[in-house]
């Protein structure tokens, strides 16, 4: 997955070096910003393929410029890992809530940013291999709600939602098998893969997330208590 640009926005200038030469070595294209509004200010200039945030940030915070970029309808496709000495749950959830689609605590293995890194990018709808291309092209058609997969776009009613890539992959999965109970570890597994850290209190908050921004159709997402969730048949 080489010759990607990945746009580094991190204030704390030793941080930024080692992780862009390990992605350099990796064969990654990277530019660095040390604050939330260059960082903005670069993607305008620049085609971006993967953003790296630090939650702690000089002026605007990384919480404030991930909001910003999936609200942007340009923008909010582009995956973003979060950085952060930070671990505790709260944060944690945070990161999620804001759009995030992975995280990383301070300090960290730089072999393991990397596989994060790609991984994202392979989840990553511009990055799908082209022998999964024809199947990723199918749609799912279930109630009020159309979801074309290899175009990452759901239309309720016939109007584009705007979902983040953790959001997507929840209503794929959960949609994409009507009447099937997935429990959260499942639904981590599917989104994140087996490595993923987080807690089931972060996917219910994603689960929060969807079933607000599907209105009404959010109600066809049940909660099995004390087991996880499915989509009603």
């Amino acid at each position: 997955m080489p010759n990607k640009n990945i746009l580094i926005i991190e204030d704390e200038e030793n941080i930024a070096q080692l992780v862009s030469y390990n992605l350099i070595k990796a064969g990654f294209h990277v530019i660095c910003a040390e604050s939330g509004e260059e960082g903005l200010k670069l993607l305008k200039s620049a085609e971006i393929d993967c953003i790296l945030l630090d939650l702690m940030l000089p002026g605007i915070s990384g919480i404030e410029v991930c909001e910003v970029l999936k609200a942007s309808e340009k923008f909010s496709g582009i995956p973003v890992i979060m950085l952060t000495a930070k671990g505790e749950e709260e944060d944690i959830v945070a990161g999620l809530e804001c759009g995030a689609d992975d995280y990383v605590t301070k300090p960290f293995s730089p072999r393991v940013l990397v596989a994060r890194l790609k991984s994202v990018l392979r989840r990553s709808r511009r990055f799908l291999p082209t022998d999964k291309l024809p199947e990723q092209e199918e749609s799912i058609l279930i109630q009020e709600l159309q979801i074309n997969i290899g175009r990452h776009e759901v239309l309720l009613n016939g109007v584009s939602l705007q979902l983040t890539m953790t959001e997507f992959s929840i209503l794929v999965l959960l949609a994409g098998r009507p009447g099937w109970v997935f429990t959260r570890q499942q639904i981590i597994d599917h989104v994140r893969g087996y490595d993923f850290l987080v807690t089931p209190r972060a996917v219910d908050v994603q689960i929060f997330g969807l079933r607000r921004k599907l209105g009404r159709a959010g109600e066809h997402i049940e909660t099995i208590r004390g087991v996880g969730y499915r989509f009603k048949e």
